[in-house]
């Protein structure tokens, strides 16, 4: 691949949605880019920003943040950045949008204290927090997606419900997943995958990267991409010790 290949990277509320160290999924894409010779630029989409920023990128990624940050960003993403991402999400764009962002892109979100916080419905999905009396879905997990056995570490207090599980984003292996209840970990939609894995969950699994980075550049330019091979060996070896101690 050459210089002339490139992707925007627009990273959804970054200030607000990256309490888990999802900044780490944003270095990952860079590095697996550059390593490949694309030139990748990564844009950061505030509150304050310009609304049409959202038309000109080619992936999206948004974290995950606390009931606080989600309800700030809420207010933002039922204007015109929320339809804008809508279309380019319908249109086929990827993303990786993790905790409370997929929630967000669910129905809606019911608080701990009862409020109802409406998504942009693009997930057929729907969240329930249950209290702060009820446990946390918390710890390391691992999942089966596709021929890919994945890990993370998850951490939330909201149970997800897809009204069709068979989209579910991977099957559990160990760990909680969506509610702790069917087994089912996330939700992939056209090219936007939904999860619960932190960790975060492109180092720990590259295959992942490299699937929205052949997604987007599909996307982008109208043809088929095969992503050349990286050394994963780390990698690989870190999962592989992971997947033993779970």
């Amino acid at each position: 691949m050459t210089s002339k290949i490139n992707l925007t990277i627009g990273w959804l509320y970054p200030d607000l949605m990256s309490t888990y160290g999802d900044r780490g999924n944003i270095i990952v894409l860079q590095k697996r880019c550059l390593w490949r010779g694309i030139d990748c630029k990564v844009r950061k989409i505030l509150i304050e920003d310009d609304p049409r920023l959202v038309l000109e990128s080619d992936l999206f990624m948004m974290g995950g943040a606390q009931d606080r940050q989600q309800q700030i960003v809420n207010r933002d993403l039922v204007g015109q950045k929320g339809e804008y991402l809508l279309k380019k999400l319908n249109d086929g764009i990827p993303g990786l949008f993790v905790c409370g962002a997929y929630q967000f892109l669910g129905k809606y979100y019911k608080a701990a204290d009862g409020k109802i916080i409406k998504g942009l419905s693009f997930f057929d999905l729907h969240t329930v927090h249950r209290g702060e009396n009820v446990d946390r879905c918390i710890g390391n997990i691992s999942v089966q997606w596709k021929n890919h056995q994945l890990i993370g570490f998850e951490n939330h207090g909201g149970r997800t419900y897809l009204a069709d599980k068979s989209q579910f984003f991977a099957k559990v292996i160990k760990g909680y997943g969506n509610n702790g209840e069917d087994q089912t970990e996330g939700m992939i939609r056209k090219n936007a995958i939904g999860t619960y894995l932190h960790g975060p969950i492109l180092p720990k699994n590259p295959e992942v990267a490299d699937f929205l980075i052949e997604k987007a550049l599909e996307m982008k330019y109208g043809k088929r991409f095969q992503s050349s091979q990286l050394e994963d060996k780390i990698e690989l070896t870190a999962k592989k010790a992971m997947i033993s101690r779970l």
